[in-house]
């Protein structure tokens, strides 16, 4: 018998640029390494924990839909209420090939496992609310979870956010400002600095230098991965900013420090093809690349290995996952996609393809009033002040 859940056993920040370099657990950093970070790079950072005191049994029970405390030790204080994230189903495609359906969260996609932790820290620095550029999932994560936990949550979209995603904004109770976006980082720092709104998203345009707490809830993807099957040969991830690639890699990499395991598979990380920065920085040898961007339908992730796939393909493991009964948003199937982009023969064993969300949260036709976009101060402030805010 598994025994309960232990506290958190996180200790402190780490710095991903100079790993030597720790900072306390409180605050969160959400602005990457200030230490090591320049104009040009900004570093992450990421938990640590006292590995010798986990207890010997949290790996043994299959883990099931009660959220994420079940792996409380190794994550965060999880200090907001859950809405039962995680535990989300293998599903075989074919012999060999499964698909980690990420669109079962309460949400509907995986960003919940980064919320539930994001959220908790917003409780932890006892903000009133919480701030996110985001437009699509992360916004409607962090909106779910703010109200779960009694917290305002502002969210700073696109100017013409997908439709589900804004009926899901505004379900929640969510102050939703559309904004341009060149104005999306400096309105996220500014209202978190005038309205004491904790920020659960990245503040500068760089990738994985988001929230310290938040990819720490993706490592649960790999203990449940390893639950069910084992390590497997490859897990193809869709990647945007990183953080799911990372957290994914380090859930399998703490099961082999802590002796659960004796190797972690190899991660794939599957980019737009019209865009590629992980890809960039690979081929170039470089810790970053910057990259221009071109216009993607898989705009979820806009902007070991990179695949780089085009919509083309991403759209024919959409109708593919379609046809297993599994509705995948475009963003989402593109880690099916990198699989049929690239040869399976090298791997030796099981893969994985993470489907992220579900298809209904694609864009589509704009249905109902929008509000009008804002780019400046003032009138961003005006629209907070006016739905009652305060600073």
């Amino acid at each position: 018998m598994t025994s309960a859940p232990t506290a958190s056993l996180a200790t402190a920040q780490r710095s991903l640029g100079d790993p030597g370099r720790r900072y306390p657990l409180w605050p969160p950093l959400t602005s990457g390494c200030p230490a090591t970070s320049t104009e040009e790079v900004s570093y992450p950072v990421e938990v640590e924990y006292a590995y010798d005191q986990v207890p010997a049994d949290i790996f043994d029970a299959r883990p099931g839909r009660g959220g994420l405390d079940r792996w409380a030790p190794l994550l965060p204080p999880l200090t907001a209420p859950g809405l039962g994230e995680g535990g989300t189903p293998l599903v075989e495609l074919e012999p060999g090939v499964f698909v980690k359906d990420e669109s079962r969260n309460p949400t509907w996609s995986h960003k919940d496992r980064l919320n539930r932790c994001t959220v908790s820290a917003a409780l932890g620095t006892g903000a009133p609310g919480v701030v996110v550029a985001s437009s699509g999932n992360h916004g409607a994560s962090a909106a779910a979870f703010a109200a779960r936990a009694g917290l305002r949550c502002v969210v700073l979209t696109g100017t013409a956010p997908p439709p589900a995603v804004d009926a899901f904004l505004h379900a929640y109770g969510a102050v939703v400002l559309p904004v341009p976006v060149e104005a999306r980082w400096p309105l996220t720092r500014r209202i978190a600095g005038r309205f004491g709104l904790h920020p659960v998203s990245n503040q500068t345009p760089q990738a994985h230098t988001g929230h310290a707490f938040g990819a720490e809830g993706y490592k649960t993807v790999a203990y449940e991965i390893h639950a069910e099957l084992g390590v497997p040969a490859a897990v193809y991830v869709p990647t945007g900013y990183g953080e799911l690639l990372f957290g994914i890699h380090k859930g399998f990499a703490e099961l082999r420090r802590l002796g659960v395991t004796d190797r972690v598979p190899r991660l794939i990380a599957c980019e737009p093809a019209t865009g590629g920065p992980l890809a960039a920085a690979l081929r170039q040898g470089l810790p970053a690349a910057w990259v221009e961007a071109g216009p993607t339908d898989a705009y979820g992730i806009g902007g070991g290995r990179s695949v780089l796939v085009t919509d083309e393909q991403a759209r024919a493991a959409q109708a593919e996952l379609g046809r297993a009964g599994l509705w995948a948003e475009l963003s989402a199937a593109v880690g099916l996609a990198g699989l049929r982009a690239a040869p399976r023969e090298e791997f030796d064993g099981p893969v994985v393809c993470v489907s992220t969300s579900a298809g209904f949260k694609d864009r589509g036709p704009v249905r109902g009033p929008r509000e009008a976009p804002v780019a400046e101060w003032e009138a961003a402030r005006a629209r907070l002040l006016a739905a009652g805010l305060q600073e």
